[in-house]
């Protein structure tokens, strides 16, 4: 009989990154279908689809079927996950594999039971619903166990999660509808304002990823971004090519709304956290995760903001899913103290 082997998913709005027990992150992919809208049939998932995409076709559409971190499409959550669970796990196996699913602190029961009936109908044999910030804070090495608080700001693709964690349980949480995607947009909105230009999603996270910064400067060794970058986009005007230069400040002031966002959204949760657990707080630091925790000088500009010690996980990206995969590997004595996971 072949092996099983569980399984341990990131479900995000950008992207969905998968873990498997004994073999760690095995895939990482943009959270993207391209359907084929005249054959009303899915023809590709994530990196094959955004090749597709990047040649488009009149036909071809893409879908993006996570929003905001919870489920926009039903039906085509189901399929690409069932894609990406066969991918990881093969077709060798005579058991259904266990599967661990984190999804945002915020959802609803019926989001949450979407989740969990998208996974079954995947092929899972049992579900776990991990709560994101608790996944997130397993895999930054923190002891979700421990009676003492602890801050985790994870920031997705498309929400940021705060939490304060005790005992694995979420004593004070905040989702907010702020992210990396809402740093590219951010982007977008500048140029079109101060330029007149219209650039795409693509040219926003390249400039985002290339001179952005929300700090004058960066020792968290993400690399110093670059002062300046050139880049085309379409005169919204004329309707002509032109190209213009972004410098670093220009960037930062571009980001300055959301960062702003993120970090009211610190001091709220801080501001209704027990005073027993702020003290932990004060000591242990605020611990970022997530994909849009990496941009340039978030770490820096955070801790100046808040006066907190502020620390940037040595995975960040992958953190929600490597606590997945923790979550499997101590299952036996995670399952008696759930109050931060949802279980069916």
């Amino acid at each position: 009989m072949a092996a099983v082997t569980d399984i341990g998913i990131d479900l995000g709005t950008a992207s969905i990154i998968v873990y498997a027990k004994g073999r760690g992150i095995v895939m990482k992919e943009p959270s993207l279908v391209a359907f084929d809208r005249d054959a009303n049939k899915i023809v590709a998932f994530g990196s094959e689809a955004e090749q597709l995409l990047d040649n488009p076709h009149g036909n071809l559409m893409a879908i993006r079927p996570l929003k905001e971190g919870v489920i926009s499409s039903y039906i085509i959550t189901e399929k690409m996950l069932q894609y990406y669970i066969r991918r990881a796990i093969g077709h060798r196996y005579l058991l259904k594999p266990r599967i661990v699913v984190c999804i945002p602190s915020g959802v609803t029961e019926v989001e949450r039971r979407a989740v969990e009936q998208a996974s079954y109908q995947a092929g899972a044999r049992d579900v776990f619903i991990v709560r994101e910030p608790v996944a997130a804070a397993m895999g930054a090495g923190i002891d979700v166990m421990r009676a003492s608080g602890s801050l985790i700001v994870n920031v997705g693709g498309g929400i940021t999660e705060i939490a304060v964690i005790s005992m694995a349980d979420l004593v004070v949480s905040q989702t907010l509808k702020e992210g990396g995607d809402s740093f590219d947009e951010a982007i977008i909105r500048y140029a079109r304002d101060i330029y007149g230009l219209y650039i795409d999603k693509t040219t926003a996270e390249k400039i985002k990823k290339t001179v952005g910064s929300v700090a004058e400067s960066d020792e968290d060794g993400n690399g110093q971004p670059l002062e300046r970058i050139e880049v085309q986009g379409r005169d919204i005007d004329a309707g002509f090519p032109r190209r213009v230069s972004f410098t670093q400040a220009q960037v930062r002031e571009a980001l300055s709304d959301p960062f702003r966002r993120i970090v009211d959204g610190i001091r709220s949760v801080i501001e209704r956290t027990p005073p027993d657990l702020t003290g932990d707080i004060a000591e242990r630091g605020i611990v970022l995760t997530g994909g849009g925790a990496m941009v340039s000088g978030l770490r820096k500009a955070v801790q100046k903001s808040t006066g907190i010690r502020t620390i940037l996980a040595e995975n960040p990206e992958t953190a929600c899913a490597e606590g997945t995969g923790l979550y499997i590997a101590n299952m036996a004595s995670l399952e008696p103290a759930r109050a931060g996971f949802f279980r069916r």
